[in-house]
């Protein structure tokens, strides 16, 4: 398969069609499952070969609309353009490949839900927004895919439609509604003064006129905006009720890709690309993310529903990549991305796991569980992976990302929070053992005596997500020199400065 120019909208259109024929053909029988996996299987396929199509510093332009004339008259980009390079391949083969995982485990766990296809077209649409966000070259289009993802994920946290699940996705659909508020505020002003919506264009304009006082507004609405889609803290309330609420695959992309790509992706292509990462985002970077690290990880150790805890823990692991992206340096950054990636293989596969566990006993109280390792052992040893790999314990994945963010804050004299890092890992370790203990050793409680493994799809999905904590630490060199890591921390820097 060849990736060029007129490819690139596939990564939109394939999932939408995905979507919108599951609805069309809903009653007939596997057609929600098979374009469920079908969609998210092409879009990783093309994903990994836009990496491998790329080199460092290249990336290919898709424009569509009306060109030419018009660009030529307004002395501007007029229409849509789509920009595939470093930083879209790496972000498009993390959101492709949990989608693609998740989407297999469904097919199983979607069983004791009602209306299979609307959550096949609800998750299709949910995955076109965050590819759409991804590969967007203006943000008035980066909006429009932002809240397509968003709407689409609103709804799937209801999907359970009990009292807490439409509570938590109210309450996410209101923080949500805000953020978007201030980020199309934030795209009006800059609109206002630079004439153009396209990403390229206003960092040109930027660059030669210099930054107007009104970009300094600019700046505190998009770092609200696109902080509360990320969970920084303090932007952070809806996630510890939407995840915990929403069916276990569901959790697994908020917690393992959607944050990433509506906020944390947002955040570094807007201000590394568009604004030149000037040194006071830096600094707020840095504190938002030392911040979060911290109340995430406290947080997390006080929680007994397994889940819960788990959504607190992703409000702390955003905080060491956003950490990492506030350094700034090359290291830093590749360091973040890396645990992006990570975080995303290792937090879906306990998000997974919980759902497992739930899937059996039917409950997520860690005081209501014990032995479950004798009852169910491919739960049990991956969930003690993807808890080891969260931990930053070697010598899985999670280890290595962590140690590339601390080494570069000592590299750029920030030794403050390098051992702010240290020490929130050690406590990382503290409430993932709390999971390994409360529910899979100890004695097997009566009442558990029966419950066995959970189905096939469901096995699998597992198994492959803890095969890529287990080896995934073996990317960081060749990712990091000249791989798709390298690739994306080129083109954040190609921006920096400018």
């Amino acid at each position: 398969m060849m990736i060029t120019e007129s490819t690139i909208p596939l990564f939109v259109a394939i999932p939408l069609a995905g979507a919108f024929l599951t609805a069309m053909l809903k009653r007939v029988k596997g057609i929600p499952d098979t374009l469920g996996v079908m969609s998210t299987i092409c879009t990783f396929v093309m994903s990994v070969f836009a990496v491998m199509r790329l080199d460092i510093g290249e990336r290919l332009l898709s424009n569509i609309g009306f060109w030419g004339g018009f660009s030529e008259v307004f002395g501007k980009i007029v229409g849509i353009q789509l920009v595939m390079d470093g930083l879209t391949s790496f972000m498009l083969v993390v959101v492709n490949l949990v989608a693609f995982i998740v989407a297999i485990y469904s097919v199983n766990y979607m069983t004791r839900y009602t209306a299979k296809w609307q959550f096949y077209s609800l998750f299709l649409l949910m995955v076109a927004g965050m590819n759409g966000v991804i590969i967007t070259g203006d943000l008035f289009n980066l909006f429009v895919f932002l809240e397509i993802a968003s709407l689409a994920s609103y709804a799937l946290v209801a999907f359970g439609t009990g009292k807490r699940e439409l509570e938590a996705s109210f309450k996410y659909a209101v923080m949500g509604g805000v953020g978007s508020l201030l980020i199309l505020l934030g795209i009006i002003f800059l609109y206002s003064n630079t004439g153009t919506l396209n990403m390229g264009d206003m960092a040109v304009i930027l660059s030669e006129q210099g930054m107007p006082s009104i970009i300094y507004l600019v700046f505190g609405l998009f770092l609200m905006g696109f902080g509360l889609k990320a969970a920084l803290v303090p932007f952070h309330a809806w996630l510890p009720d939407a995840h915990p609420s929403a069916p276990a695959p569901i959790s697994a992309m908020l917690s393992g890709v959607l944050i990433k790509a509506l906020g944390v992706y947002a955040i570094c292509r807007i201000f590394f690309n568009v604004f030149g990462f000037p040194e006071q985002i830096s600094s707020l970077l840095m504190t938002l993310g030392a911040i979060s690290m911290g109340v995430g990880a406290l947080v997390a150790l006080r929680q007994w529903d397994m889940k819960r805890l788990l959504a607190y823990s992703s409000i702390s692991q955003v905080g060491y990549i956003m950490l990492g992206i506030g350094i700034g340096t090359p290291l830093a950054i590749a360091g973040a991305l890396f645990h992006l990636f990570n975080h995303s293989i290792f937090k879906s596969l306990l998000f997974l796991d919980s759902g497992a566990v739930e899937y059996a006993t039917h409950t997520r109280d860690l005081k209501q569980m014990g032995g479950l390792s004798k009852r169910m052992p491919i739960t049990s040893t991956t969930t003690l992976i993807g808890a080891m790999s969260l931990a930053g314990i070697p010598p899985f994945a999670g280890f290595w990302s962590k140690l590339l963010i601390i080494v570069a804050a000592v590299q750029a004299n920030h030794f403050g929070y390098a051992i702010w890092a240290v020490i929130i890992s050690i406590i990382t370790i503290g409430y993932v053992l709390k999971i390994t203990r409360f529910a899979f050793l100890g004695t097997l409680r009566k009442r558990f005596s029966d419950i066995r493994e959970v189905p096939a799809f469901m096995r699998i999905s597992l198994i492959v997500l803890a095969l890529i904590c287990i080896f995934g630490g073996l990317l960081i060199l060749p990712a990091i020199r000249g791989g798709f890591i390298g690739q994306a921390v080129s083109a954040l820097l190609m921006g920096k400065g400018a």
